[in-house]
């Protein structure tokens, strides 16, 4: 018992001390029962290793978007914020593009005669620039009025999201179908464009995480924000940078799964992307008091989520129940970083 109890407390003290190992070992083994999950019974090894391969572009690609919304949240969380607007943000921005490219007789470029390329590249640049606009206006409530993270967020997460159905009640726009080729051109026969965006943008902003002021300013104020205003660094600014960040990674999101299904359900569009980018966070290793993550461990732990998810589905698992094994992750990794604060 002795010995199992001292394994148990390494494997704790791994987690929070080498988090990439360990999710990265829990990732592995994911992959492991997922490959058996799916089976063997291919008629040859080409065939079956071209299923599974197809299987991992699948769950890549439909996870893709909710991904870069996690990158972001990474950011946020490691500040020692939260944001429960990234849905809401997600259906204002992708109403307003697929209003300015909308070529039916409600469009707006297209009422000003401009379409094509010029009204994609406007689309996407005042889409994005909504995103930051809105991010900038939640962190100016978190930092500059003070309001606590979780009542600024979710007061504009039921802003954002009513407000855009009122004036989309009656809105059916038209997609052209080159915007769709933002997301859906295919590259050697398949669909991975939403999987190139996620990684691109992953590694951008490790590099920004690590090796920039703005990164290093971020995780000093998750850890200590009191001493990091004496030390000189504008807090309240640095607060609003990482909102607005998270605003345009969600207006991109946004724009990319308009360019991916050529519509936008206004009323469930983006919800519960705000928990499956917090828990990628948490499972990552990321810690909620803030000061500790990393942007390569919520790719692990997006992933984590995908692969359990997928799993959960080739088992038979009803929907609501695989949910339930979600949360059950997130408490775990919660409990465990907890654990681990209070033996050190």
């Amino acid at each position: 018992m002795e010995r199992l109890k001292n394994a148990r407390d390494r494997a704790v003290r791994l987690w929070k001390r080498q988090p990439l190992i360990s999710t990265g070992l829990a990732l592995l083994l994911m992959v492991v029962v997922q490959t058996i999950a799916l089976g063997f019974d291919y008629p040859s090894f080409g065939d079956w290793l071209t299923a599974w391969g197809r299987n991992w572009i699948n769950l890549l690609r439909n996870n893709a978007g909710v991904g870069i919304v996690a990158l972001g949240m990474t950011f946020v969380i490691v500040s020692g914020g939260i944001d429960l607007a990234v849905g809401s943000t997600l259906v204002a921005v992708g109403a307003m593009v697929m209003a300015l490219v909308d070529v039916g007789p409600n469009g707006l470029l297209k009422a000003l005669g401009i379409s094509g390329i010029p009204a994609y590249f406007i689309a996407i640049l005042v889409g994005v620039l909504l995103g930051l606009a809105l991010g900038e206006s939640t962190g100016y409530l978190v930092a500059n009025r003070r309001l606590p993270p979780f009542i600024a967020t979710l007061g504009m997460m039921k802003i954002l999201r009513s407000v855009t159905q009122q004036f989309t009640q009656r809105s059916s726009p038209t997609i052209p179908k080159e915007f769709l080729n933002i997301s859906n051109f295919r590259i050697g026969g398949e669909i991975i464009l939403p999987i190139i965006y996620w990684l691109i943008l992953a590694a951008i902003l490790h590099v920004v995480s690590l090796h920039t002021v703005f990164g290093r300013q971020i995780f000093a104020i998750g850890s200590n924000e009191r001493a990091s205003r004496l030390s000189g660094i504008n807090v309240k600014r640095v607060k609003r940078r990482v909102y607005t960040l998270m605003g345009g990674l969600v207006a991109i999101t946004a724009v990319i799964q308009i360019a991916r299904i050529g519509s936008m359900d206004y009323a469930n569009a983006g919800s519960g992307h705000e928990m499956d980018a917090i828990a990628a966070v948490i499972i990552g290793g990321t810690s909620m008091s803030g000061g500790r993550g990393s942007i390569i461990g919520t790719v692990l732990g997006m992933l984590i989520l995908a692969v359990m998810n997928n799993l959960l589905n080739l088992m038979g698992v009803p929907p609501f129940l695989r949910e339930a094994f979600k949360g059950l992750i997130v408490i775990l990794a919660v409990l465990l970083q907890k654990r681990d604060d209070s033996n050190t």
